[in-house]
């Protein structure tokens, strides 16, 4: 396959082209043999190239057919490199779990970063770490800190499940073609042992997102739904905040008391 693939808008790809930047990626990765290591979306294998050097037994994940030709013509040469041909957003991630955890790298299209990440979570216990080039604005999201703007539903489920370090800032110019937004890579580490605990992680996540479809809101008048559960939830927590306003903490506390009444009735 030649080399000049034109990229595809239908797939939201944009290559990233900038070695420094490749660099510091493979660098932050820290890739060895040993490692169960799947980079998702690997493109014209900018990142993967380097990648394999470290790691030779790594998988990937692409969806663009074309592609996944190409990957298998420059590859060859690798006995243990595996290619998956298919969709991120439809994969079971359980199915990589070969008694290694799983280390995730990916320049993630803008279009699918938000459903892929959660999509992501329901197997956190099975991933040591995800290194990820997403747009500025998602991981200035997922990094955000309560009453801030950027704060929200992802921010709060995101930081229930994994420690967030922002790494590189990246600059249009570094792909081809370049994206009319500011990239970012980060570090996301799902936590071991998690600082909160939810009873149902279920009622968490539809707490939160109940919550956030109505952040302007006081607590107490997004969670009507929950009503008769309210005043004994309010002994513990101010419900005449704003959603914006309460920590990964305070939200866990409140799907748990919630959840308690729920339980008892």
């Amino acid at each position: 396959m030649s080399i000049n693939h034109q990229a595809r808008k239908r797939f939201g790809q944009n290559f990233l082209v900038d070695q420094t930047i490749i660099g510091q990626i493979v660098a932050a990765v820290a890739a060895k043999p040993e490692h169960n290591l799947i980079e998702i979306g690997p493109g014209m294998a900018a990142i993967t190239e380097h990648l394999i050097e470290h790691c030779p037994g790594m998988s990937v994940l692409e969806l663009d057919r074309d592609l996944v030709e190409f990957l298998g013509e420059k590859f060859v040469g690798y006995k243990d490199f595996v290619i998956h041909s298919g969709d991120a957003l439809k994969a079971n991630f359980e199915d990589f779990f070969d008694g290694r955890e799983l280390r995730l790298v990916g320049n993630l299209p803008y279009n699918i970063s938000t459903p892929l990440l959660f999509h992501l979570l329901k197997v956190s216990h099975l991933i040591a770490d995800m290194h990820f080039m997403l747009q500025r604005e998602v991981v200035d999201r997922l990094s955000a800190s309560p009453g801030t703007k950027a704060y929200g539903r992802l921010s709060v489920m995101i930081q229930y499940h994994c420690r967030v370090n922002p790494l590189i800032p990246v600059p249009p110019e570094s792909f081809r073609p370049a994206p009319k937004v500011q990239s970012a890579v980060v570090r996301l580490k799902p936590h071991k042992t998690k600082p909160y605990i939810a009873e149902n992680e279920q009622l968490l996540s539809q707490i939160v997102s109940q919550c956030f479809q109505q952040r302007r809101k006081t607590l107490r008048n997004c969670l009507r739904p929950y009503g008769e559960h309210l005043d004994i939830v309010q002994q513990q927590i101010d419900l005449s905040r704003r959603p914006e306003q309460l920590p990964v903490r305070d939200f866990v506390m409140l799907s748990n008391l919630i959840n308690q009444q729920i339980n008892r009735t």
